[in-house]
């Protein structure tokens, strides 16, 4: 998770001019921007309260998108039966994927799964290649959970990456090797695991659930 970036991104979207500006708006003191971009790291639901849905997709994951349909009450419980929206860049479970793009909601494919909205999903990603074979097959559709501030890793999880590499589907273990994980395919024979460093992770999400046709 790039801090930086995404400070950087969410004051554009509020024409935010300092970083001073931006703490007021924030309601936190001066000093703890300067360190949260020191330390690579904030709480992503401090600017999700600020944000509706897309404005807070944008912020994660965008560039110049125009937005449609803010949710007036971006605090309000998550609607078990509202709809997940397919980000439009695939996960390369295998090689990495080209740099991800600005996307809103509304922009996006909706699918109405309530048992992956009440368990928090927040959206579906696409499969593409063999590394997570067979848990995941190429064309699966992944439901993730986006983690707004990452304080531990549940290990031996899978997770969607999204580096500057693009987006990748990995299980991470702890690694030997301070400030990176471990990546780790289930198709071990053809995708060994690799170190990967924690400081390259932009966004993200873990999979909690996965829809697929056979």
């Amino acid at each position: 998770m790039e801090v930086d970036l995404i400070l950087n991104r969410f004051k554009k979207l509020k024409k935010i001019k300092s970083d001073t500006d931006l703490a007021d708006f924030l309601g936190v003191k001066r000093p703890n921007v300067p360190q949260w971009r020191r330390r690579n790291s904030i709480n992503l639901d401090l600017i999700a309260s600020k944000c509706n849905k897309e404005e807070f997709i944008f912020v994660i994951y965008g560039e110049e998108v125009t937005l449609q349909n803010p949710d007036p009450d971006p605090c309000s419980s998550k609607d078990h039966s509202a709809t997940l929206p397919l980000i439009p860049f695939d996960a390369m479970a295998g090689l990495p994927s080209v740099d991800n793009i600005g996307v809103s909601y509304a922009d996006c494919e909706q699918y109405s799964v309530p048992e992956f909205a009440a368990r928090g999903a927040d959206f579906l990603i696409r499969v593409s290649g063999s590394s997570m074979y067979p848990k995941y097959s190429n064309g699966d559709l992944l439901a993730c959970s986006l983690i707004r501030d990452i304080l531990f890793f549940q290990w031996g999880k899978v997770y969607v990456i999204d580096s500057s590499q693009g987006a990748l589907v990995k299980r991470i273990f702890p690694s030997q090797k301070e400030g990176f994980i471990t990546l780790s395919s289930d198709n071990k024979a053809n995708y060994p695991p690799f170190d990967f460093p924690t400081s390259d992770i932009r966004a993200l999400a873990i999979v909690i659930g996965v829809i697929r046709i056979e």
